[in-house]
């Protein structure tokens, strides 16, 4: 990964190198300066891939050997010897635990090193968390705007952008709260729970029932083989007569594709039902093979729609499996869940929640690994402290101007849990304390001063890496995601809320404000 950098980090390095100050100690801060897709936050992610990155950051002889070819041919030999003999032994990290909600103007990763080193690691720690964090963020939307008891299915692989960026997607979508994925290299690489059932390409497949082989299947409680086949087409008559509509009318080739996946998976069948009519075909052909393998003992696990009016259908489909589950006593019948995919967007959730559905499972792809409503999350990595010297990039612009200094971040909250303010603090100021009056100047609103008392008060950041090692016990994938649903859980509603939320504050120390101020004045 050594070589995972622009071009100019290695000329900057040189320039560093030359001057004799590669070695100076330095401190450089990654964060964002706004909030993505509207919103107030994100959800940190890609940190222990940044670290486990570190830990074998060294150039090979052979990236010394291409960066021979790519430098000026005036670059002392020297400095590439130098680069033979680099890696992070003498850089601390420390940052906001993974999945944990993150704000703008916010250090989530603070690293501080040899200056060379530190410049050096810029390009690789952006692309490490920049996508991950943006996509578990995606990912954060998708959940809260479902809720709690829809499952959500990551299914974006044949979208995605690349192998890299698919797998990406599946593992930080399941940090931003997904429940499987359909992608199975991640679940085998991430251990996320895969999930798939069938395409409309296996059902077109068939045109006749002449085409099921085999077609018997062992009832669940055993004895001899029955005749799945058989017994659809039987089935079928009866729910046609219940349902009022003309058995002929079914597509004899979707039944030929249901019954070959249900004596294939007997305790894993779900119909896909929009291949042809969903009403007058893929609905009763789904009831006749589902109440066939009932009567063998056996429950269809769910059945899918990929087209239409995804609300209005899942009601009627859920009436239909209402009203055969009570008319041939299969109780069970009427919970059957109801998966829906098909180019789902915020806006579609938005809609099923306002037209009210019977919507159980979600697949969801395009719209959630190319996050077209916001491509970048736009992280930036900024120096803010040299040789103990605090650095300052100042602009008209206050946004893009940066916070100076080495610094602590605290996370305060109010008396119900809820995180109402993050404060930045130089690190050698006293830490703040719980009931304590603090006078702060949020950012945006500097020229006053605020009085805040925080009912708790938690640094945001942990110390990961220091020494060459990873210091810190890094929790399971699935321990990142508990922590990031609990995260956002604590969240203020209207700090929550997607859209139009109220803007969260950030804020400075009256000391750290004084050296912004000082720094300011002396640079005009």
């Amino acid at each position: 990964m050594s070589p995972l950098a622009d071009l100019y980090q290695l000329s900057m390095a040189y320039g560093h190198w030359r001057c004799g100050r590669h070695r100076s100690p330095a401190a450089a801060e990654l964060f964002f300066r706004r909030g993505p897709f509207g919103g107030t936050f994100a959800l940190s992610a890609g940190l222990a891939e940044a670290l486990r990155c570190l830990r074998t950051f060294r150039f090979s002889n052979a990236d010394v050997a291409y960066l021979r070819s790519v430098l000026p041919s005036t670059t002392d030999d020297a400095f590439f010897e130098y680069l033979s003999t680099l890696d992070a032994s003498e850089v601390t990290v420390s940052a906001a635990p993974e999945g944990s909600v993150v704000f703008p103007r916010v250090p989530f990763l603070q690293v501080k090193g040899p200056l060379l080193v530190v410049q050096l690691l810029e390009t690789m720690l952006l692309c490490l968390v920049n996508y991950a964090s943006l996509v578990a963020t995606n990912a954060a939307r998708f959940r809260l705007l479902a809720g709690p008891d829809v499952t959500l299915i990551e299914m974006g692989l044949r979208r995605a952008q690349g192998p890299d960026g698919a797998l990406s997607a599946s593992k930080y979508s399941y940090v931003g709260g997904f429940d499987s994925t359909s992608n199975v290299l991640a679940g085998k690489l991430y251990g996320i729970p895969v999930r798939g059932t069938i395409a409309h390409s296996f059902i077109m497949s068939f045109t006749s029932l002449e085409e099921v082989q085999p077609r018997e299947v062992l009832p669940l409680a055993g004895g001899e083989p029955v005749d799945l086949l058989a017994l659809a087409v039987s089935w079928l008559q009866r729910v046609c007569e219940l349902l009022q509509t003309p058995p002929e009318r079914a597509n004899r080739g979707e039944l030929a594709a249901f019954v070959s996946y249900a004596v294939t998976f007997p305790r894993n069948f779900q119909g896909l039902l929009d291949t042809y009519c969903v009403r007058r075909s893929g609905l009763p052909n789904f009831c006749a093979v589902a109440l066939a393998l009932h009567q063998l003992g056996y429950r269809a696990i769910g059945v899918r729609l990929d087209s239409g009016d995804l609300a209005k259908q899942s009601k009627e489909i859920r009436r239909v499996l209402r009203t055969c589950g009570a008319h041939f006593q299969a109780p069970w019948f009427e919970a059957i869940p109801i998966a829906v995919s098909n180019d789902i967007s915020e806006q579609s959730l938005e809609e099923f929640s306002r037209e009210g559905s019977e919507i159980d499972m979600i697949g969801i792809g395009t719209n959630l690994v190319t996050c077209p409503l916001q491509p970048s999350l736009g992280c930036v990595y900024k120096l803010v402290e040299v040789n103990g010297s605090p650095c300052l990039k100042l602009t008209e612009d206050e946004e893009k101007m940066t916070i100076p200094g080495a610094k602590m971040i605290y996370r305060l909250s109010d008396a119900a849990g809820h995180p109402f303010m993050d404060l930045m603090a130089l690190e050698e100021e006293p830490s703040p304390r719980a009931g304590q009056e603090l006078a702060v100047r949020v950012l945006g609103q500097l020229g006053e001063t605020s009085k805040v008392v925080a009912a708790t008060v938690e640094p945001l950041h942990r110390t990961y890496f220091r020494d060459g090692q990873v210091c810190e016990p890094l929790p399971s994938l699935t321990e990142v995601r508990t922590h990031a649903q609990l995260s956002l859980s604590l969240l203020n509603p209207a700090h929550r809320r997607l859209h139009d939320p109220q803007p969260y504050p950030v804020a400075v120390t009256e000391r750290l404000h004084q050296l912004l101020t000082t720094l300011q004045q002396a640079s005009q």
